[in-house]
């Protein structure tokens, strides 16, 4: 996949909202929503703003979604194909296959910061899925499977000081559970669109590419 190497702090600006690229920084004051609550470039911060066209509208969704869990359009096309093949509702078979994402899922566990850090973890070879080693941040996975961290890497100082800030801190979304002690968590059902954390208008998404 090509990787997208702009700032991440752009990407957020663009959308107008926090998509939490960058972990522990999105919630500081830092944060450059907070700093500049206006679109990057020179006519960012002019104050006229026009209205965007259904089209628009549409675009601007999928790029949302696109930017926050860091995929390619290739990749997203393919998601949507799989979640039209799927039984019952295409947009919450679509939200159920992106946060089903290894990557993701090491994200909404906790063991990295954001998607990017949870990319890296995967790529170096850090994590097993149900016993084996995976190291494809896109793999998709099922309800019921286990994702640890090999035994091996948990000497490691991240992992080290990751397990004991998730001692404290829990907060695991309800479709998933971990388990700080063994650093390992399981799927317990599909996600669904109130657990994404974000606002997204899927059905525009899917909308955009029936035309």
């Amino acid at each position: 996949m090509a990787r997208n190497i702009s700032s991440k702090c752009k990407l957020c600006r663009r959308t107008g909202e926090k998509l939490f690229l960058k972990g522990d920084r999105c919630a500081s004051p830092k944060c450059a929503i907070v700093r500049k609550p206006y679109a990057p470039g020179a006519h960012g911060n002019s104050g006229s703003k026009r209205g965007l066209s259904e089209y628009g509208k549409q675009l601007m969704q999928k790029q949302k979604i696109r930017r926050m869990y860091g995929i390619s359009e290739r990749q997203f096309r393919r998601h949507l194909d799989d979640a039209k093949k799927g039984q019952g509702v295409v947009g919450d078979n679509l939200i159920a296959i992106l946060e089903m994402r290894l990557d993701n899922v090491i994200y909404r566990l906790g063991i990295a910061d954001s998607r990017y850090q949870a990319r890296q973890i995967v790529g170096h070879g850090h994590l097993q899925v149900n016993g084996k080693n995976l190291d494809i941040a896109s793999a998709s996975l099922r309800v019921g499977d286990t994702v640890s961290v090999k035994d091996i890497k948990k000497e490691k100082n991240y992992f080290k000081d990751t397990q004991a800030i998730l001692k404290k801190k829990g907060g695991t979304p309800g479709w998933l559970d971990f388990d700080a002690g063994k650093m390992e968590g399981k799927i317990l059902s599909k996600p669904t669109r109130d657990e994404v954390g974000v606002s997204i208008d899927i059905q525009g998404v899917i909308d955009f590419y029936s035309r």
